[in-house]
Parts: C-alpha cells; structure tokens; sequence
C-alpha cells in the first residue's frame, strides 16, 4: 500500500523565505487559549519571534475515518472499506474509532467491528484507533474501562490513542502523567490526545510540564494536539526538539493545516475529505515543490467550509463530499450528529473539481 511520491513532485522553488527563529524558546510565549471559542487562536509573538519553517521534511499523516452510513444507525461497511483501503494507499495510516468515525456515538458492537474489519484490510500495516471512555464531571480516573479499551484494540493489532476523560484531566498534573504512565505499561505503544474544551468539555490542554511529562513515557510515541492555537503548538515543537526529537507532534488544527511547515505531523479529521489530495501536498514539501502552498490553500479552504460552527457538523460535510465522489451510498449522518444545509454540496462540488 506504498504510492512513489516523488515521481509526482517538482523542483524546488529555492526563492522561498525561511522564518527566522532565533528569540524562540518555549518559556517565552505567554498562554492565551481561549477555551469559549472555536475560531484559530490568535498569536502573541511577532513574525521574526515565530519558529523557521522546515522544507523538504517527510511529513507522517494521519487521516481519521469516516463511518459511513446506509440509513439510520446501518453503517455502509463497503463504504467504509475501500475508504480504509484508499486512505492507506495514498500513504496515510487510517485512523478509526476516533470522533470522525463517531466514537462517542456508536454502540460497543459496531465499535469492534470496525477494528475487526480495519485489521483484515490493513494485514498487518499500521492503524491507529481511539480508546474512549465516557464518564462524567467529578469522576475518578477510570483505568479498568480504558484497559477494556486498549485490549480490545491491541487485540485487533492496531496501535490506542487516548481520549481524555474528566477522570483523566480533573486530575493533578503528576497524577495525570502517572495515568499516561499506567496506560503505556499496560498497553505497549500508544498516542495521547489533548482537546480543547471548545471540541469537548472533558478535554484540557495540558501545561509544558505535563506534555514534558508524556514525552518521558518511553511507549508514548507521539500526541494529538487540537487547541486551534498556533502558538501552543510552536511551544510543543520546541519542547520536542529539545527533549525527545523523535516525538511526533500530530497537529489536529483543522483551521491551520500548515503546522507541518513548522515540523507537525498530523492526524486530521479533514483529511478523511481527501487524503490522497493530504498525500500529494506532503509529497510536495518533502520534494520542495512550492505548488504545496495552491494544494495548501484549496484544502484549507474546505477546512474552513467543514469546520464552521457547529464543529461537530464537519461529518456531515464529509459524508456529502464523499458521497458526491461516488465512494460511498449516502451522505448520511450518524444519528445525534449535527447536519450540514443542502447547500453546501454545491460548493464542495467546486473543491473536489479543484483538488482532482
């Protein structure tokens, strides 16, 4: 399931600025996530203040699944196979389970039959998949229900990202790195997963030190990061560069998809839109071909259309995108999901007819 990237890329623009980042730490920035919006956070830093971009790096892409729907609560399977199968053969490893697929939605029934079906396509190639539990404010840490998790997916040979819970982030930053610390010893290799409370009222977006913390759990290999804030996830970078290089920063900013410039790898629900199109653009900056930036900007703008306020209804868009695509039945979706205004086919109708 390998695609030889650099047989579509094209010579490098050597015109192009590299930012400076001399008078970057991490210890400089000043937090400011603004935990009642859900528009891309504002910078406190100047231009000359912001990290260097870093071209011609190989980029690791992520790309959530989408759950696709015949009707009701009936799940497209063929859909949702050749959707995996796709995914992975662009280059991307397939990310099921995840709020893409609906993990807080689906019954524990339709959830294993994702991991089963997702290890026969997959024969052995990586996958990612969510561990989510669901608790309520004011709970304990809960780490028999997210082991029940984790073994279900280590069963179906695909590697757990964690979902934060309020028992997980109502703790004390120590008790919180010692609940990651559980999960990886019991588990093996795993991603954490850190949510703005403008995505779900559980998640918090962790200090310096506990991230730091994450980064010294040996079997920790990576993070999601979803603050929609540039600047908190330039102070992950750095402290990554500096303590565990090998650590992958997974940008989960819809609303700024070109934190890979900066040294991100991603793991994106909008790349469930498109991701052999997510491919080609990351071929393209691994190659050095400056056409990344008109691929960049066509995708960004349908992040922008999908992840519009309600959030949530991006799923919705996804499914009109796909259908229109003729890769799945319906434009379906899930039951308590919200939905998107007929409308917007039409104007996904002219992206994909640039993208293609």
């Amino acid at each position: 399931m390998q695609v030889d990237y650099a047989q579509m890329a094209k010579p490098l623009n050597r015109n192009a600025a590299i930012i400076p980042n001399s008078n970057f730490t991490p210890q400089s920035l000043t937090p400011f996530f603004d935990q009642g919006s859900l528009m891309p956070q504002l910078t406190s830093l100047k231009v000359d203040e912001i990290p260097a971009i870093r071209p011609r790096r190989s980029i690791s892409g992520m790309s959530a699944i989408l759950l696709p729907l015949l009707s009701g609560t009936e799940i497209d399977w063929e859909g949702f196979r050749g959707h995996v199968v796709r995914t992975a053969d662009a280059g991307l490893v397939p990310a099921v389970n995840m709020d893409t697929g609906y993990a807080n939605l689906i019954t524990e029934t339709q959830r294993e039959q994702v991991l089963a079906e997702t290890q026969s396509l997959m024969d052995g190639q990586p996958y990612v998949a969510g561990v989510f539990v669901k608790d309520d404010p004011g709970s304990a840490f809960d780490f028999d229900a997210y082991r029940n998790g984790l073994d279900q997916i280590v069963k179906y040979g695909g590697t757990p990202i964690i979902f934060q819970s309020y028992g997980l982030t109502e703790q004390a930053d120590d008790e919180i790195v010692e609940a990651y610390s559980k999960i990886g010893s019991h588990a093996g290799d795993f991603l954490g997963f850190e949510l703005g409370t403008m995505f779900a009222p559980f998640g918090k977006i962790y200090s310096l030190d506990v991230y730091k913390g994450l980064m010294g759990i040996e079997t920790c290999h990576g993070a999601k990061h979803s603050s929609l804030s540039r600047e908190l996830e330039w102070q992950r970078l750095q402290l990554r560069d500096e303590t565990r290089p090998d650590f992958k920063v997974l940008t989960g900013n819809d609303l700024a998809i070109d934190m890979v410039m900066y040294g991100s790898d991603y793991l994106l629900g909008l790349s469930t839109f498109a991701p052999e199109a997510f491919a080609r653009r990351d071929a393209m900056w691994a190659a050095g071909d400056a056409e990344f930036y008109e691929l960049n900007d066509i995708l960004q703008y349908l992040g922008f259309l999908a992840f519009r306020d309600p959030v949530p209804a991006y799923k919705h868009n996804a499914a009109q995108f796909l259908h229109a695509r003729g890769w799945i039945q319906t434009p379906l979706t899930y039951p308590g999901s919200p939905e998107r205004p007929e409308s917007d086919v039409a104007i996904l109708q002219n992206i994909l007819e640039r993208i293609s």
